[in-house]
């Protein structure tokens, strides 16, 4: 039985194998090497997740749920939850621990179990190209995911009824899927993955197949929906000044506009200048409304600069971090669709003073190497070691409401960290232990 390797993104995702001692992408049948990540259930009841499913948003957008990997393992008190619920336009509601999940009808669901119909799809396009069941399966998460976040993503892999063999960071397999493995010589590489919702930035020295991360940080709240936000408010506001209509109430024209967006964006990497047409997007008392405007390149850059700056910013930290200097970093790695934008990618090259390295697919490095690393795991390769760090310090409360550090961010692991601690009050003979992960 087949191992597979899922990269489960927030706005597409992969799902690939090694076959034939060759890492590849599996298609559907469709001839798709990319499965969207949303889930709709119809007004008849129907569950559908992919491609069928990005086809109901428009006519559906209150029961189609995409994005959900920005609310895996999220409270509902969050900054950034409270930021989705407006921009969204299905509910995003609690549950009884305050964790922030969607309400489709009447039911409440959990970010696993919307994450979960994916992968059930994913699982479904692998096991049509193997002619075969699968079970086992490694599923890549980013590098600056939390612990409540893995855990979400594990227990939606159980919920799609998969075995799951292991949890990689993405930036440490898409440095596999660059065959940097077989570098003979000592390498300090940085893999900067910018992709649909989330951020990383990851520090790596390879030396024949050891992998050795020597620093990572990200930022789980910044990708290409913010991208794409910035060029929806852009036409909302355009919409309201010329007609009076406040988009952002019309749900259907809303998630017609998300769409133009995305659109235009993929667009303006490759062309100077789009432009963005919906007949009858929605309507000003009887009378239909209709949406035309030009985008330029350069306007589009101009709206979404702070955020390519953002990434500059942590990629800046996460060398220090790391103890090295720009001029130690012999290669750039570019992952994630949103490294398509001309933008990103002169940003990228001025700050690492050398152009990135190209030939594999932003979108499929993920997936390809972890499954290289999923291979070596079910063979018991020992020709690829993976030494990873902790993405965030781990500590535990202390008195006066102060939080410990024990464990520092980037501390390689596995690692174990003993210090004592004494009681605050006289003949105390029971304690609670709070632990807490973060910077604050």
């Amino acid at each position: 039985m087949p191992t597979i390797v899922i990269d489960l993104g927030t706005t597409n995702s992969v799902v690939a194998s090694v076959v034939g001692g060759t890492p590849v992408v599996i298609k559907s049948k469709e001839g798709y090497n990319l499965t969207p990540s949303v889930f709709t259930i119809t007004s008849k009841g129907r569950k559908l997740a992919g491609h069928l499913a990005k086809r109901q948003a428009i006519l559906n957008p209150d029961r189609t749920i995409w994005g959900i990997k920005r609310l895996m393992g999220k409270r509902f008190d969050s900054p950034e939850v409270k930021v989705l619920k407006e921009k969204y336009p299905y509910k995003i509601v609690p549950n009884s621990d305050g964790f922030a999940g969607v309400q489709i009808g009447e039911r409440y669901y959990y970010p696993q179990e919307i994450s979960a119909f994916i992968l059930v799809e994913l699982k479904r396009v692998a096991e049509e190209f193997f002619n075969e069941g699968v079970k086992k399966a490694v599923v890549t998460v980013p590098a600056h995911f939390n612990d409540n976040q893995r855990q979400a993503t594990k227990e939606a892999a159980q919920l799609a009824g998969l075995e799951l063999l292991k949890i990689i960071n993405e930036p440490t397999a898409s440095a596999l899927a660059y065959g940097l493995r077989w570098a003979k010589d000592k390498k300090t590489i940085a893999v900067y993955d910018l992709g649909g919702g989330t951020f990383d930035i990851s520090i790596l020295q390879i030396s024949e197949g050891i992998y050795e991360v020597l620093a990572t940080s990200g930022d789980t709240f910044l990708g290409g929906d913010d991208f794409d936000a910035r060029i929806v408010d852009l036409l909302a506001e355009h919409l309201r000044k010329e007609t009076g209509v406040n988009i952002y109430y019309d749900p259907m024209g809303l998630q017609r506009l998300k769409d133009a967006a995305e659109k235009a964006k993929i667009e303006l990497s490759t062309r100077e200048e789009t432009v963005v047409n919906l007949p009858f997007i929605s309507s000003s008392g009887k009378d239909p409304v209709h949406l035309i405007r030009p985008i330029k390149r350069a306007e589009f850059e101009a709206l979404t600069y702070d955020l390519v700056e953002k990434t500059i910013g942590i990629c800046y930290k996460t060398i220090q971090d790391a103890g090295i200097k720009i001029d130690d970093i012999n290669d750039v790695l570019l992952v994630g669709g949103m490294t398509r934008m001309p933008l990103v990618r002169k940003k990228v090259e001025q700050f690492f003073v050398k152009p990135p390295l190209k030939g594999v697919h932003p979108d499929e490095a993920v997936a390809i190497g972890a499954a290289i690393e999923a291979d070596a795991l079910e063979r018991r390769r020992e020709d690829i070691l993976l030494i990873d760090v902790t993405p965030i310090s781990l500590g535990i409360a202390v008195k006066g409401g102060a939080f410990h550090k024990i464990i520092e961010r980037n501390t390689k692991i596995p690692v174990k960290r003993v210090e004592k601690f004494t009681t605050s009050k006289d003949n105390q003979d029971k304690v609670i232990i709070m632990v807490y992960q973060g910077e604050s």
